[in-house]
């Protein structure tokens, strides 16, 4: 807890995106690389997950339903974006970083951190590597992506992520806690991949549309549960040798430029078409953590809608159909 504090500072102070996330994420790794022994915070960071999940559902309202017939044309483009991906990036990790066949696929689909480690992990894939290619991942669309908005589009991010808690009613706050504790059980009661996210994310999606939940969890739950995420993710490099480290992580950076032109690509298609704004298409389709794109719009003022629904349809379309087709992956080769 100390080292993720002292990360949050430091990140704090350089004026370093999401401080929260990528400060104890960063402190824990270079502290497991100094060997010291680091133990995770279990549960906690699974829960942690929870709010993110409950804050992405509360943004599912009926005005963003009624918005969605707009957003068809540029969201039909992301199983095309995602397919293009992996098919670069898994003869890339194969024939340049030498991954094994199960290790490059999910290194290369663009999905949550977690959820691709974790599928990854029982498909029998280099955890070590599979992590560090996604972190590095994260680190730098999240490190890039502010100085883009910011130098490109000239975006000013001074928007609040979330209200404080003390202007937030109690019953409100009551009903998040039941959704994130509710839909994370359920989901993972009915073996639902990435339950501690999705289950939430679903929940408050109803009640959102219900009109039962009209607000987005607290900032102070909000900034918690990237530092238990970060800390999470930063422990997970505990073992990890230099040489991993420099030879993974190298591979890791290079494939965020081949994704780089690719989402440029898409970008500059759906702006020239008219299918986004600039800024709203630039978000839609990075491919960040979509608990991380969501916060960086709120943060740039942009149309939070527009991007959740295209990140939430890319990260369920990579959780449900990546382990089906890895399976048809694996027997093709086998065939």
């Amino acid at each position: 807890m100390l080292i993720g504090v002292i990360g949050v500072v430091l990140f704090w102070l350089l004026h370093l995106p999401l401080p929260f996330l990528f400060g104890p994420m960063i402190a824990s790794l270079v502290a497991a690389l100094a060997g010291v022994r680091l133990a995770g915070p279990g549960q906690a960071t699974v829960a942690a997950r929870s709010v993110l999940g409950v804050a992405i559902g509360a943004s599912v309202t009926p005005a963003l339903v009624a918005e969605l017939p707009t957003m068809l044309a540029s969201v039909a483009i992301i199983p095309f974006y995602v397919a293009a991906i992996g098919l670069v990036g898994v003869p890339f990790f194969r024939r340049f970083c030498g991954f094994d066949l199960v290790t490059a696929f999910y290194a290369a689909m663009p999905g949550g951190a977690a959820d691709m480690t974790i599928f990854g992990a029982e498909a029998g894939a280099n955890i070590r590597q599979v992590s560090l290619v996604h972190v590095t991942r994260l680190l730098v669309i999240m490190i890039v992506g502010p100085l883009v908005l910011v130098g490109i589009y000239g975006v000013e991010l001074t928007h609040p992520v979330g209200q404080p808690a003390a202007d937030i009613p109690w019953r409100e706050l009551a009903v998040m806690v039941a959704a994130a504790l509710l839909g994370w059980k359920a989901a993972e009661r009915a073996g639902l991949f990435g339950a501690a996210i999705l289950g939430p994310l679903i929940a408050a999606a109803v009640l959102s549309l219900a009109g039962v939940l009209h607000m987005r969890p607290p900032q102070e739950a909000l900034l918690a549960a990237q530092f238990l995420i970060g800390m999470g993710i930063g422990v997970s490099y505990v073992g990890v040798t230099l040489r991993e480290l420099r030879e993974t992580v190298a591979g890791g950076a290079v494939f965020v430029l081949i994704l780089a032109v690719i989402a440029g690509a898409v970008t500059e298609f759906v702006t020239l078409t008219g299918l986004a704004p600039p800024v709203e298409g630039f978000l839609a389709f990075m491919p960040g953590g979509q608990a991380e794109m969501s916060m960086l719009a709120l943060i740039a003022g942009a149309d939070l809608s527009f991007v959740v629904v295209h990140h939430i349809t890319r990260v369920i379309l990579v959780l449900t159909g990546a382990p089906i087709l890895f399976r048809l992956l694996r027997r093709r080769g086998r065939g």
